[in-house]
């Protein structure tokens, strides 16, 4: 049983960052979720899930990046304030208990953006205030840090409801402020020089190569909608079972 469980995470974590990338993600809480429902301690997986959350968001920025203007002004009034943040929360390492309670919580929001349920906004909703990027970034870096996403999940419901960007430059804004915060993120986390598993470092091209072939299709308009209401039930499914444990 151990061994098919072993050789099913050869299988599941490029697919599940195949499908991340593809909407301009790293997949962080995906692996997570796998890795977390598979037995592996937070302060194992939490380390592997930044690391690919680096390269799979960097993949689908470089295919995202040329897709539509990039919204700099929006994106640096996050990022200042969420690096910071993110490292600070990297440096909090939760009980098992909590940490799963958390992030089955938060993975509510990858299972509805990938049901469709978040709106998309045709032109702005709420004209944004000075202070709404510094907000965000401070409490979207934060949890991040702390729970070993890049913030994307969050971050990109609420910018396309809010109308601030389109698709494609959300995209764009979304895999480089999973990039940057996941890099702070995992820096905070590595003052506890916790080895990863030779199992998890095996994972790590193979998940990398899923999430650059996601991002370059995504990027070309490549569509997979009904693997993305499968993934969406998956993750609610995981999220209830989490929260629940």
């Amino acid at each position: 049983m151990e061994d098919l469980i072993y050789y099913g995470l050869f299988f599941l974590m490029p697919f599940a960052a195949f499908l991340y990338a593809s909407v301009g993600h790293g997949g962080a809480s995906s692996y997570l979720m796998i890795l977390a429902l598979l037995g592996f301690a937070p302060e194992e997986i939490r380390p592997t899930a930044l690391i690919l959350n680096m390269m799979v968001s960097m993949a689908s920025f470089l295919n995202y990046r040329k897709a539509g203007e990039f919204p700099t002004s929006l994106f640096w009034s996050l990022i200042l304030f969420s690096i910071p943040a993110a490292y600070l929360g990297g440096t909090i390492l939760l009980d098992a208990s909590i940490y799963k309670k958390v992030l089955g919580a938060l993975l509510i929001f990858p299972a509805l953006k990938f049901a469709g349920v978040f709106p998309i906004a045709d032109k702005t909703k709420i004209e944004r205030a000075w202070w709404m990027g510094p907000l965000l970034g401070i409490l979207i870096g934060f949890l991040s840090g702390m729970i070993g996403i890049g913030g994307g999940i969050i971050l990109t419901p609420i910018v396309l409801m809010l109308g601030w960007a389109g698709v494609k430059e959300t995209a764009a804004l979304s895999a480089l402020f999973i990039f940057l915060n996941s890099v702070a993120g995992f820096f905070g986390a590595s003052i506890y020089e916790i080895p990863m598993k030779e199992e998890l470092w095996i994972l790590v091209p193979l998940t990398v190569a899923g999430g650059i072939l996601g991002a370059y299709l995504g990027a070309k308009r490549f569509s997979v909608k009904s693997l993305k209401y499968l993934l969406a039930f998956v993750l609610l499914f995981a999220s209830i079972k989490l929260m629940l444990s």
